[in-house]
């Protein structure tokens, strides 16, 4: 699918599908710039979201036109992902990325970029040291754990933990979660990998998230900084704070072209290092 018009595109889009790390169909949309792209990045979206979010497609399409490929992609049981959403968890979500990961080595090139948005970005930062391939990752409103989504659907439906199983309501939608979602999602420690974490790391968060609270971006900054004489060398991590800005970044469309903008800067930085 190229969306771009006129006879001198900046960038063009097509969709892809591949198997996830769970065995099933993932669906994808690949921005490409118009010649070869500089380097390429793997966007993996939030908790419920999915790769059609139009602050993922912004920001997408916003570094393609700047030279840079971004392969944007489905969850398991999410958009137009086959599967079962109440079977997925965080360690799926990590699947999923590994296989988008590889997706793109056999079909354009190993992506040197990771980025995630939220619940998307704690799967990007729990990886980012353990593929080789990948330079930096970016954090976009991202959770400094992952335990905090647990508590949070259980406070929505106690009956998930007592029946294992409920029903809860996201963004008008109802979603089916299963107590093994929670149990997998408090039996991860991101905190600690990201203590163990020494690529660059670019975080954004807004101090008037009201989804994930802005210490999260500082827990998230700590982690990643401050060492212990046992641990490796600290990421040298970024934080840009983002005033006025919502969890989904829908308030003001200035705000994805800077995010985008900064991404790119970032990127051709990390790439000359």
């Amino acid at each position: 699918m190229d969306d771009t018009n006129g006879p001198s595109p900046i960038r063009r889009s097509q969709r892809v599908e591949f198997e996830g790390g769970n065995g099933y169909k993932l669906a994808g949309i690949l921005d490409l710039p118009a010649s070869t792209p500089r380097a390429t990045s793997l966007f993996t979206h939030c908790f419920t979201c999915n790769k059609d979010l139009k602050a993922i497609v912004r920001i997408s399409r916003g570094l393609a036109a700047e030279g840079f490929a971004v392969l944007r992609y489905d969850l398991t049981g999410l958009g137009g992902s086959k599967g079962d959403f109440s079977l997925t968890n965080f360690s799926t979500n990590q699947q999923d990325l590994l296989a988008a990961h590889r997706f793109l080595s056999e079909h354009l090139e190993a992506p040197q970029f990771l980025i995630g948005h939220s619940f998307g970005a704690a799967c990007s930062l729990s990886l980012t040291e353990q593929i080789t391939s990948v330079r930096a990752t970016v954090s976009i409103a991202g959770p400094s754990d992952t335990s905090h989504l647990a508590n949070l659907l259980q406070r929505m439906n106690p009956e998930i933990a007592v029946k294992g199983i409920g029903s809860v309501t996201i963004g008008g939608i109802d979603y089916v979660i299963r107590n093994q979602m929670l149990d997998n999602f408090r039996s991860h420690d991101l905190p600690a990998l990201l203590r163990k974490t020494t690529k660059p790391v670019m975080l954004f968060h807004s101090p008037e998230d009201e989804t994930l609270g802005y210490e999260h971006a500082l827990r998230l900054f700590s982690c990643l900084t401050q060492r212990t004489p046992d641990d490796p060398e600290p990421s040298p991590a970024s934080l840009i704070t983002l005033p006025g800005a919502n969890h989904l970044f829908v308030r003001d469309a200035a705000d994805l072209d800077f995010v985008a903008s900064s991404i790119g800067v970032w990127f051709t930085r990390m790439l000359d290092r």
